[in-house]
């Protein structure tokens, strides 16, 4: 029951991530002045730190250790990349063209991260 709470509630938040992410991305590239509202610059990372604690209580319940399951491994290291590839893509001071190559390889690891979650395979297309 707990573990059904904290895998919702991890669900949840990556969907959330996911949508702040293309939104803010879509602000960024207009120039919109939305982006710098308190509550935009604030949320998104409310919400990522509420989707990293729920990770880890999942993690923990399943008694699994990282270095003992490779897509585990391969997940972390795409969301890593990801972080990277999420922060070019809304950094102002970039240029468009290096932003939206930013965000579109984001989004592409972002969905290898959900393929390899759901799979729980690290190579999911092979």
């Amino acid at each position: 029951m707990v573990y059904k709470f904290f895998k919702y509630l991890h669900i949840f938040t990556i969907n959330t991530t996911f949508i702040f992410f293309v939104i803010r991305s879509y602000w960024t590239l207009i120039c919109s002045p939305l982006i710098t509202q308190g509550w935009v610059r604030i949320l998104p990372h409310v919400n990522d730190t509420i989707l990293l604690i729920a990770a880890i209580i999942m993690t923990y319940l399943q008694g699994a250790q990282l270095f003992s399951h490779g897509w585990l491994l391969a997940k972390l290291a795409a969301v890593i990349v990801y972080i990277f590839l999420a922060s070019i893509a809304l950094r102002r001071n970039r240029s468009k063209l290096i932003r939206l190559i930013a965000w579109i390889l984001a989004i592409i690891v972002f969905f290898y991260i959900v393929v390899v979650a759901v799979s729980k395979d690290p190579w999911p297309f092979l």
